[in-house]
């Protein structure tokens, strides 16, 4: 590829990953204008699968889309997500029922999966011979961070000046130019030798996707919809048990596995995939229950407590910036880790002396240090992994990264919210019933509420502080092979 073309395919996954990012959080702001719209009897009962389908299906497809990356290439399969991405956006755009809908984003889902993962081995590939590829992961970790925290605002902003159909349609311009300067433009290494559809391990694929969904599905009911106890999560949770335990078989025994144990034997990918699910079980506390202290301990409209994730995704921004340029100069990514696992600590021991009347203006300069700490994390770790994993297992270990990152992100907002179940010892019996109290009872509750929420922050905390010691694992130089295994031989084409 010249320069020039490497440059419009750099842009081009930076307008894919904003794509992908957006669409996972901005249908949140927009589900009261939906069910107005398409079931205002009986739509708010199924508000959770518009946000579900959509995350179940991205999660349970990333392990086969890296597996598709190492057999077909990563421009194939970049192409075919985003061609199924758009198809899901159209397809929601004119949806005339939640069913239609919630079938919808499944589909879309299906594309998002590629949209992000995919995209980060596309960028990998586009760096030019002998060169780092810090601009590429640096920036496209910190546009996803970024987006997590700008896409309740964007969403809406559009459902308040615009149908919410336009939360679905405004993807098909941008989609279709990806698409159209995709196939145009990019020319990325494709395997050679013996490659196809036959020698992907398809039951492996089903597997890990029937353990991740079951997971999810705990995670998404768990107290909620269901009690914890009851025969539906009783039933998910053996199920999740024994997928993964079928998996972990089918990757030992299969001849070319969809997850190849072998990975875990690179300390960078081992301990890269552990951090990024700890760190995803953090950025739950941090945002989530930022907004809901926002909402109920101080009264701040749900529109506008989005604003206050600001700060972090401009400290995400500058801070991923930065680095990038500081690992062009030769700044290990093993510093970076640590650094940011750190910074992301105190953050979180700030953000855990909450209180009722704590002020605002402090409230962002927390948010602001929570975004310096994850935007060293996030591209450094992409990149970590990437240059650690053998040239021929690319798409399987940057697609694993996000994998274990969903995982945590599901895993810690089940114990966040668990915790603060039994955390709350305010009137009502349960901090469900806080929106029914008045006067004393609720200012007695709002505190008891808020207490918890500090504890939940410090558990933040405690999974940063665990970060740094796994950092400090991390080994300071890299070998000339990372495994003992040789990389496939690749050709150069479209």
């Amino acid at each position: 590829m010249t320069e020039t073309q490497r440059k419009i395919g750099f842009l081009v996954c930076l307008v894919t990953i904003v794509l992908a990012v957006l669409d996972m959080q901005i249908v949140s702001a927009a589900t009261v204008p939906i069910v107005r719209d398409l079931d205002p009897g009986h739509g708010i009962d199924k508000i959770p699968w518009l946000i579900s389908a959509f995350s179940l299906a991205s999660a349970a497809m990333l392990p086969l889309y890296g597996r598709l990356c190492d057999v077909l290439g990563a421009k194939r399969v970049f192409l075919g997500a985003v061609g199924t991405f758009i198809l899901g956006s159209a397809l929601c755009g004119a949806a005339q029922s939640i069913g239609q809908l919630i079938a919808a984003r499944a589909v879309q889902g299906i594309g998002a999966g590629g949209l992000m993962s995919v995209t980060m081995v596309v960028i990998a590939q586009l760096r030019g011979p002998g060169e780092k590829d810090a601009k590429g992961a640096g920036m496209g970790g910190i546009i996803a961070g970024g987006g997590m925290a700008v896409g309740p605002w964007i969403g809406g902003v559009l459902a308040d000046h615009a149908s919410w159909r336009w939360i679905f349609y405004v993807n098909l311009p941008l989609g279709v130019a990806v698409l159209a300067l995709g196939a145009l433009v990019l020319k990325l290494p494709r395997p050679t030798g013996g490659s196809g559809i036959h020698r992907i391990d398809f039951p492996g694929a089903g597997l890990a996707a029937a353990f991740s969904t079951a997971l999810l599905l705990v995670t998404e009911w768990g107290g909620k919809q269901y009690a914890w106890s009851s025969p539906p999560m009783v039933g998910l949770a053996v199920l999740s048990v024994a997928a993964l335990g079928l998996f972990l078989w089918r990757q030992v025994t299969a001849a070319e596995p969809i997850l190849p144990l072998s990975m875990f034997r690179v300390p960078e990918l081992r301990w890269g995939f552990a951090i990024q699910g700890l760190m995803g079980a953090a950025m739950v506390g941090a945002m989530y229950y930022v907004m809901v202290y926002l909402q109920v301990a101080r009264g701040v409209a749900s529109s506008s407590a989005g604003l206050y994730l600001l700060p972090m995704a401009f400290g995400m921004t500058a801070v991923g910036i930065v680095s990038a340029k500081l690992a062009e100069r030769g700044w290990a990514e093993r510093t970076f880790t640590i650094g940011g696992s750190a910074v992301a600590t105190f953050a979180f021991l700030l953000l855990s002396t909450l209180g009722t009347h704590t002020s605002l203006w402090l409230l962002r300069a927390d948010m602001l240090l929570v975004g310096l700490g994850f935007g060293m994390l996030l591209g450094q770790l992409i990149q970590l992994v990437q240059e650690a994993a053998p040239a021929h297992q690319l798409g399987v270990a940057t697609t694993s990264i996000r994998f274990f990152q969903t995982l945590g992100t599901a895993l810690g907002a089940a114990l966040f919210g668990t915790l603060i179940t039994r955390l709350y010892d305010g009137p009502g019996g349960g901090s469900d019933a806080l929106a029914s109290l008045t006067g004393a009872e609720r200012v007695a509750g709002v505190e008891a509420y808020v207490s918890a929420m500090d504890t939940v922050f410090l558990c933040g905390a405690g999974l940063m502080a665990v970060c740094v010691l796994l950092g400090l694992l991390l080994p300071k130089s890299r070998p000339e092979q990372a495994t003992p295994e040789a990389p496939r031989p690749v050709a150069v084409g479209t």
